[in-house]
Order: C-alpha cells, then sequence, then structure tokens
C-alpha cells in the first residue's frame, strides 16, 4: 500500500472488466476505486458489530479532492468504532419515506378508521375532507418530495410562511370549485394538519420523530363577520333576484336553511331525512364537531326541508345532481348571491354567525345561544341546556326574524321585553 496523492491515482490504470481498489497507507481501510468505465470513486471498507464486511462509496474523485475523501473517511471509520454501520445509516435514509408517501398513508388509515383523533374516535369525515384538502393544496406542492427525516422545525416554519404568503394559492381557470388562496389562518392550519399526521405516523413508528413540533403557529383573526340587519335584507333580496334569473332552487334553500338553522356548513348539506323529526322538529345529527347532536329549528327552517322533493335513491334533503353524495356547492351559491348582494367576506360561517348574533339581539342569553348553536358543553351549567321549551322558544323568534328580514317584511331587530312577547312573536 501507499499513501494516495493525486500522481498516484491520476495514475491507476482502467481494468479492462469488473473493478480495481487501491488502499492508502495513511488512513486504513479507505481507497479508491476504478471501474471498468474509466470512474475513479473514494471508498471505505469495514465490519459492522455484525461481523458482516461492508464498502460504502464516500465521492467521485474530482468531485472530492483526496484530502476532504480522507477526512470524511475518517469521520465515517470513526462512527463504524463506535459502533455504528454507515452503509445500512444510508440505506436506510433511502428507504425513509417522504412527506407525500406519509401524507398518503394517513389519509388510507383515516379512511379505514384506523386511527384515533379527538375522544380516541375515529377521525371524522369532516375533518379528513380538510387534512385532504390541505394536503393537497399545500402541504405536497411544497413538501411532498421531502424525506420526513430530513425536515426539522425551521422548514416546517419556513412552510408556513410560504403559505401565508400566498405561495401555494391558485386560481382555477374552468370547473366547478373556488380558488385556493394562502393566508395565516390557512398557513396555520397546514401546519396542524402536518403535525397531526406526523404525530399518527410516529405513534405507528413509521418515523422517528416529529418535525413539526415545537412550530409556532400563526395567530389567525377570529371570524367575527356577522350580516347587520340591512344586509340580512339585501341578502334575502339577492337571492330572490337569483331565483328570477335561473338559479337553482336546491342551492338556495340550502343556504336559506343555513341562515335559519345556524347549522355548520357540511350540516347543512350533508343533513339526512332520517335525522328529521317533522313533529317535534328536531335534527338528529349522528355526529358533528361536539359529537352527536339533536338539534331543534324553527318552522321556517322546517318548512325549507319539508318542501324539498324526495330522491328515489338518496336519503339526503339536498342529494347531489351527479353522483350519490350530498350537494357541494353550498360556498358557490353563498359566492353569487354575495356578488348580486354586493356585500363582501361573507361565508356560511358568517350565516352562523348572524345567526347567533340575531338571537342576542333579541335578548336571549349567551348560554342559551350555545345551545342553539349546538356548540361543545364547556362547564357544568352549559350541561343542563337541552331541547327544553325555553330553548326552542329562542330558536322559533330567532328564525322567524331572520325569515322575515330574508323576505322583506321588516329591516331591524329590536329587543324582546319579556316572554310573553316572545311568545306573541312566534303565535303561541
Amino acid at each position: 500500500m501507499i499513501k494516495l496523492t493525486k500522481t498516484v491515482i491520476d495514475a491507476l490504470e482502467t481494468p479492462a472488466t469488473g473493478q480495481a481498489f487501491l488502499w492508502d497507507a495513511d488512513v486504513r481501510n479507505f481507497g479508491v476505486r476504478v471501474s471498468s468505465g474509466g470512474v475513479k470513486t473514494f471508498v471505505i471498507r469495514y465490519r459492522n458489530t455484525d461481523g458482516r464486511s461492508r464498502r460504502l462509496s464516500i465521492g467521485r474523485y474530482g468531485t472530492l479532492t483526496i484530502d476532504q475523501a480522507r477526512t470524511q473517511a475518517r469521520i465515517k471509520l470513526g462512527s463504524v468504532a463506535a459502533g455504528g454501520d454507515p452503509a445500512e445509516e444510508r440505506q436506510q435514509r433511502r428507504k425513509a419515506p417522504t412527506v407525500s408517501e406519509i401524507c398518503d398513508w394517513y389519509l388510507g388509515e383515516a379512511e379505514a378508521g384506523r386511527l384515533l383523533g379527538r375522544r380516541n374516535r375515529p377521525i371524522k369525515k369532516s375533518t379528513l375532507y380538510m387534512d385532504r384538502s390541505r394536503i393537497e393544496r399545500h402541504i405536497k406542492p411544497l413538501l411532498g418530495s421531502r424525506k420526513v427525516a430530513s425536515l426539522d422545525t425551521g422548514e416546517i416554519a419556513r412552510f408556513q410562511s410560504d403559505v401565508a404568503a400566498g405561495k401555494t394559492s391558485k386560481t382555477r381557470r374552468s370547473g366547478r370549485g373556488r380558488n385556493s388562496s394562502g393566508g395565516a389562518g390557512a398557513a396555520s392550519r397546514s401546519v396542524t394538519t402536518l403535525s397531526a399526521v406526523f404525530g399518527h405516523a410516529k405513534r405507528m413508528s413509521l418515523i422517528k420523530d416529529n418535525p413539526a413540533t415545537g412550530v409556532r403557529k400563526l395567530a389567525s383573526n377570529p371570524r367575527e363577520r356577522r350580516l347587520s340587519t340591512a344586509e340580512i335584507v339585501k341578502f334575502g333580496q339577492a337571492m330572490r333576484d337569483l331565483a328570477e334569473i335561473g338559479e337553482a332552487q336546491k342551492g338556495l334553500d340550502l343556504v336559506r336553511l343555513l341562515a335559519l338553522t345556524g347549522f355548520r356548513l357540511n350540516e347543512g348539506q350533508g343533513v339526512r331525512r332520517p335525522w328529521v323529526d317533522t313533529d317535534q322538529r328536531v335534527v338528529a345529527f349522528p355526529d358533528t364537531k361536539s359529537g352527536g347532536q339533536r338539534r331543534a329549528i324553527g318552522r321556517a327552517a322546517m318548512e325549507v326541508i319539508a318542501r324539498q322533493a324526495a330522491g328515489a335513491d338518496s336519503d339526503f334533503v339536498f342529494p347531489a345532481d351527479l353522483s350519490e353524495s350530498h350537494f357541494k356547492q353550498g360556498p358557490d351559491v353563498i359566492l353569487r348571491i354575495v356578488k348580486r348582494a354586493q356585500l363582501e367576506d361573507v361565508t356560511a360561517h358568517t350565516l352562523r354567525h348572524t345567526f347567533g348574533s340575531v338571537a342576542g339581539d333579541l335578548g336571549f342569553s349567551e348560554l342559551t345561544i350555545k345551545g342553539m348553536l349546538g356548540h361543545g358543553k364547556r362547564g357544568v351549567t352549559q350541561g343542563y341546556i337541552h331541547i327544553d321549551e325555553g330553548l326552542r322558544l329562542a330558536i322559533e323568534c330567532t328564525a322567524n326574524k331572520i325569515a322575515d328580514l330574508l323576505d322583506g317584511k321588516c329591516a331591524s331587530v329590536t329587543p324582546l321585553a319579556s316572554l310573553k312577547e316572545a311568545y306573541e312573536s312566534i303565535g303561541a
């Protein structure tokens, strides 16, 4: 053996077949390999703790200098002396899953009900729907090809900043659906989804660490937008205008139901006929964001449900036109209404917030309003709110007032002076 130098390596002859090795006299088990194609590569050889003989390429001659390669060889051979196996570690890194692979695993396992979410129950379909949207719109475009093991908190934080800055925003040129945009809220929720996906993968030993742990999420502005009474009137007029020029009545009825009940978008779009008790005026949701609930609705809202034609092959109140699922174009209908009414920043959540706000304007308590909206129970006292007479009264009064505003029958909301006035307002 002789010490490897540039002169020595340059003088190496190319073998006719296979490969030839020349080992360094300075660093034991460090050498250079020459292939039949004339490629010269720095390598090390060693035995791992199991006694297996291993060989590991460090880099090509020319890309690395001899001194650089010798330094790397000392580091890797030092790792071997400490019980490591650089070749095995490199192989494992190559096999390590990418972010896209882990996300696809998560979606498949969650759809099959094999992953548990809040309260140790299978992840809700509504949660999975939003997770899929964030994965496809934000996570995969920016991080999909990256190995999870190569990520750190700094890169996750930069991902959040990129989403917030609109780097993944996309405008749809044709077809159904809405534009994909960024912002602090989308960025923060995408990090939440990413952290949850990694958390499940870590628990199942698919990855060693969760690189999203410890990332500080951007604060988003709370959604406090509500429609004023004047805006509710304009919203209702716009609905009538669109009906006259051909807007599908099913979509308009869905939006009216949301306004008259305070239902969440997925609750209103996905309501099924077997859940509706017309006599008690109750919708029994088997599952919501806060678990299974029985939610009372007013007569005006029940009228909307009752006038929907029953489908022969679907028990959805608002069935989809082209599939076996339910109607999913509620947000698009709302956008057209908002445009017609010349309003801004109005979503299905705005209608939900408006329902609660009108109830507050009428004089109903915050505790009652939480019960009306089906909010999760946050304290012992709230646990006593069921569908009692007082809650039904509040729902009926609120639905009637919003219906009158939408229909242009009144233009203001004044607090109810007493229970007697409340009952008189609903004709009871």
